[in-house]
């Protein structure tokens, strides 16, 4: 464990002589996954890819990143409140979150963040434009972990909820939280309308009427070693981003000057 990089486990005395050049702030929820996967699956999950990015970073590129302690509220869909000890925070209150988060770090001088979400409810660019106007100088990035890489080509039978992706990754970080025995199938109910099945337009899911066991996609096929290979790569792509961003002087080196 790096205690210069994961502010869970550091001290002020290991901090306080440092130089950081980006923080990650990874957030997540607080819901059931499937039958068993922990509640905290969502902010566990992005904390951990986040610590190994900032390793990575730390040892490809001399980029020191530090990652903040994981943010566990999260936006549910209807129908996920009935469950037991499953906690909607509202936009507000997230947005209350972020911006109080965002003052502070820009109080110390920092001016980039990385959001890493684990969480597919929770939705930041509102946020993030309205802290834009506040915060000028602040770059603010936001990601989903279990999108950076396409799932279909890492794993068989890929769902979007405590699926074969997300047991497989939790099985290399935390196999002790893991119980494959005790999970449902993760069958869900697509729409009854086409058109919300092509897209045309969204809604939330009544999450008592898409699943029965709260997940959705089959994890029977999940294993360490699919969870290793994807959450390494996921980590590589997130420490040259780091790279990247830490070069970054001002807003306009996001964007390619035209050639004369």
């Amino acid at each position: 464990m790096n205690r210069e990089i994961d502010l869970s486990i550091s001290a002020y005395g290991v901090t306080r002589p440092l130089e950081y050049d980006c923080v990650i702030l990874p957030w997540g929820a607080t819901e059931p996954h499937n039958l068993h996967l922990p509640y905290m699956t969502d902010a566990i999950l992005a904390h951990d890819v986040a610590v190994d990015a900032a390793q990575l970073a730390l040892d490809r590129y001399s980029i020191r990143t530090m990652v903040l302690p994981p943010v566990a509220m999260g936006a549910q869909n209807p129908g996920q409140r009935d469950l037991k000890f499953c906690i909607h925070y509202r936009y507000d209150t997230q947005r209350a979150i972020l911006t109080d988060t965002v003052a502070s770090l820009h109080h110390q001088g920092f001016r980039k963040l990385l959001i890493v979400n684990g969480h597919g409810g929770n939705s930041f660019k509102s946020m993030i434009r309205d802290l834009a106007v506040d915060y000028p100088d602040f770059i603010i990035l936001s990601s989903e972990w279990f999108n950076v890489l396409p799932g279909k080509e890492w794993f068989d039978n890929p769902g979007d909820h405590a699926d074969e992706l997300e047991t497989s990754v939790m099985m290399h970080y935390h196999p002790e939280l893991v119980n494959l025995a005790e999970a449902g199938p993760g069958k869900a109910n697509p729409f009854a309308l086409q058109s919300l099945r092509e897209k045309t337009a969204w809604m939330p899911r009544h999450w008592n009427r898409v699943t029965e066991d709260t997940g959705i996609g089959n994890p029977c096929l999940a294993t360490a070693e699919k969870g290793h290979r994807f959450a390494e790569a996921v980590a590589q792509k997130y420490a040259l981003l780091l790279k990247e961003l830490a070069a970054v002087k001002d807003e306009q080196d996001f964007y390619e000057t035209a050639q004369k």
